[in-house]
């Protein structure tokens, strides 16, 4: 395959991987904000979501004030920030139609229909009415892109490419999560149920939104059988590999796909994700929660990164340095 067919199939697929993800961290703060809080708390919230995606700067230079109406501003519509869901969205159509040979009929139009249809929502102020039902829509049509590629692409590879893009983007996704939101309730590292003591109430809310952002509150009400514990809910979200957004099941598929693809140049990168995929495979929470949290998170997103460069300059036209 050529390389630049390659790497428009990768970002059309991470690029939608992030709006999903961009509408889910959206949706659950604007769930928590209509909870009974403080100004501090639900400014702190909405700060929160701005550093996951390294946007404090950028948005400052825009907006005076953090708060609920121009962050999510800022995160759906704002054509110059390349993580909204609207810069998002037309980068994942941009590069579906550089490749159209390389789809299926149904995928195409299922991302140009998500396109036109958001269009025709935001002139219609569908977002500013009902921002719940909006990220609901940006969810199913994620889900929809993802399951019309699944069951509808030749497992060539073009699908193996396309997988790759949506599990690195995962899994950096919900390692930016967990370590803001740790961060937060924790005011620094994360080392353990000891670290941080708050209101149980606050607790309840703090980590069921946690949960709820990557979709796994039934997920851990089944899997504990417990109240929500900050431990546990980290475990879930980086070691388990049966819970399908954890670090652990997307270095599992994103190692997988890569295989696949392998050729003569890239042994390296592929030690790199297989070393990673085994750490989290026999890695233990408490040896995590002992180094640190945030620590521990720093260095998986480098890696991430790292194995997403060296995917770039065996596979992909290359990024510019």
């Amino acid at each position: 395959m050529l390389s630049r067919t390659a790497d428009h199939l990768f970002w059309m697929a991470r690029y939608m991987e992030r709006a999903e993800n961009t509408a889910r961290m959206l949706d659950v703060n604007y769930q928590t904000a209509l909870l009974p809080q403080s100004t501090h708390m639900s400014e702190q919230g909405w700060s929160g979501l701005l550093s996951i995606s390294e946007l404090t700067g950028s948005f400052s230079e825009k907006y005076r004030e953090v708060n609920a109406r121009s962050v999510m501003e800022f995160m759906v519509r704002d054509e110059t920030n390349l993580s909204s869901i609207v810069a998002c969205l037309r980068a994942a159509r941009e590069n579906a139609r550089a490749v159209r040979g390389a789809l299926t009929t149904e995928v195409w139009e299922t991302q140009n229909q998500t396109w036109l249809e958001f269009n025709r929502m935001l002139k219609e102020d569908a977002f500013e009415r009902d921002p719940g039902s909006f990220f609901e829509w940006v969810k199913f049509r994620s889900h929809l892109s993802r399951g019309v590629t699944v069951g509808t692409m030749l497992q060539d590879e073009a699908l193996y490419f396309l997988r790759i893009g949506t599990f690195l983007e995962r899994a950096d996704n919900t390692a930016r999560l967990l370590d803001v939101k740790f961060q937060a309730l924790a005011g620094g590292d994360y080392f353990g149920p000891d670290a941080g003591k708050e209101d149980p109430e606050v607790d309840f809310y703090h980590w069921s939104a946690i949960l709820r952002s990557v979709s796994a509150f039934e997920i851990y009400r089944k899997v504990y059988r417990n109240v929500i514990q900050p431990e546990k809910v980290a475990e879930l979200l980086i070691l388990r590999p049966d819970m399908p957004r954890s670090l652990a099941a997307c270095m599992n598929e994103a190692v997988a796909n890569l295989q696949l693809v392998a050729n003569e140049q890239s042994s390296e990168t592929l030690r790199r994700g297989g070393r990673l995929k085994a750490d989290l495979r026999y890695g233990r929470i408490d040896e995590i929660l002992a180094t640190g949290l945030h620590a521990y998170l720093t260095q998986f997103l480098d890696r991430v990164g790292s194995l997403g460069l060296g995917i770039s300059r065996d596979f992909l036209v290359p990024m510019a340095a």
